[in-house]
């Protein structure tokens, strides 16, 4: 890897012009006092994460980020907080919010504000705070910006481009995001690149499978406090987190349902041991439907009436659009069953329930994704960030995908943090495997 961050600020500086507006804003959190309580948190998380604390120990020395702007979207929890901890141990100059309003837990918020860090996140916050919660963390002018979803990459393309030429490029945690990327790319209109950290084996292979397998279901199970074991369960989507989603399904006693577009996808799910059908076919027979999918408009109007009495969903997919609450809204009786449980009763008479206003179940009714999992992910994230800054002038407005030595870097350090060792090919074993000789 080349270069090194005197560059990167010297780059950031030339790209900067004189009339670009910088607005720094004062932390906006719900109540500073519960600072103390978001520190438990991040002392908690911060013992199980030994991929970040070698790297915080690594950044303080080499300082990769000295004099650098950076800019973080990520559910506002305690893992959160470690990789921002992380990040502003080798120099950066940290501004946070979250990527989704149920998700911020406002101790954390809090314990971060406490310290001396910006941050612009509440619990609950309606559309309208939301997007000027993430507004706020963008017009310090940033030069690196790290994404969930693509919300900050969206306002600096429509409403902030005068801050575009200080940006030297970002990184992309999640599935959803990256799509959006790539349809950019495929517009042209992308400005500056992105590291696709999702696409890290690392990361997609850990956190989408079994992170969102657990905590999917933590989110569902305190919520509901209702058994899993014989439910018809319907999964709609069969990617990396709807595999984690049925595989700890089915280790509960669930009989699981697949929905899919994509064939492949439905073959492996029908071979993995699961029912395969259409939404339709699914609707009348699930007890509880989980959406995965990326896409809106999995469940509607047109599921709904064929949905039995009782029946509860929920959403693992990034937005809140899988589960079209609005039409029920509209067009339903609902009433608050449970902290998160709204029922909705439809002219048929059949009331079904929907967990956590159908956003990420898993954060907005749960902690997300266990500790030890998101050290791998934000582990990776941090090395791409401090990859980017050092490298992002031979990059192009694009999307870039993560390098294979941080994907094997992150697996021997976590292979090593569980008191593994794996075994090394021989020089002759090398030449074999490399040679189209048969002798």
């Amino acid at each position: 890897m080349s270069g090194n961050p005197q560059s990167a600020s010297a780059a950031i500086e030339s790209g900067l012009t004189m009339d670009v507006k910088i607005v720094e804003h004062d932390s906006l959190v719900r109540d500073i006092s519960l600072a103390p309580s978001g520190e438990r948190k991040i002392a908690w998380a911060w013992q199980h994460m030994p991929l970040l604390r070698a790297l915080k120990e690594e950044f303080e020395k080499t300082k990769p980020f000295e004099g650098i702007k950076i800019t973080l979207s990520v559910h506002m929890e305690a893992k959160t907080a470690c990789l921002c901890r992380t990040l502003e141990a080798g120099g950066a100059i940290m501004y946070a919010t979250g990527c989704n309003p149920l998700s911020t837990q406002d101790d954390v918020a809090a314990a971060l504000a406490a310290g001396g860090m910006k941050v612009y996140a509440w619990h609950g916050a309606t559309g309208e705070e939301y997007e000027r919660h993430l507004t706020m963390a963008l017009e310090a002018g940033p030069n690196i910006i790290i994404d969930d979803g693509g919300d900050l990459v969206n306002i600096l393309h429509t409403k902030l481009q005068h801050l575009i030429p200080g940006v030297i490029g970002g990184c992309e945690e999640t599935t959803t995001g990256i799509k959006r990327l790539h349809s950019m790319v495929a517009d042209g209109t992308l400005s500056f690149p992105m590291v696709s950290v999702n696409d890290a084996q690392c990361k997609y292979l850990f956190d989408n499978r079994y992170g969102t397998g657990q905590s999917v279901w933590d989110g569902i199970n305190r919520t509901s406090n209702l058994i899993v074991a014989g439910k018809n369960v319907v999964i709609a989507g069969y990617g990396w987190c709807g595999k984690g989603i049925a595989m700890r399904g089915k280790g509960f006693g669930a009989k699981i349902i697949v929905t899919e577009i994509d064939p492949v996808k439905a073959l492996e799910a029908m071979m993995d041991g699961f029912e395969v059908m259409t939404m339709d076919a699914a609707a009348s027979i699930g007890d509880l439907f989980i959406t995965a999918t990326g896409c809106k408009d999995v469940i509607t109007a047109q599921h709904f009436d064929k949905i039995k009495n009782g029946a509860v969903l929920c959403n693992a997919g990034h937005f809140n659009v899988e589960v079209d609450v609005a039409w029920l809204e509209a067009n339903a009786k609902k009433q608050e069953q449970k902290p998160n449980i709204m029922g909705y009763t439809l002219d048929n008479g059949n009331t079904i329930f929907v967990l956590a206003e159908g956003r990420l179940v898993n954060l907005a009714s749960g902690d997300g994704h266990p500790v030890e999992i998101m050290d791998m992910s934000f582990a990776i994230q941090a090395m791409s960030a401090r990859y980017l800054a050092q490298n992002h002038k031979d990059m192009s407005p694009n999307v870039i995908p993560v390098p294979r030595e941080i994907d094997m870097d992150v697996a021997n350090k976590k292979l090593k943090s569980s008191g593994l060792s794996i075994d090394n090919l021989s020089e002759d074993q090398k030449v074999y495997l490399s040679s189209w000789k048969l002798d």
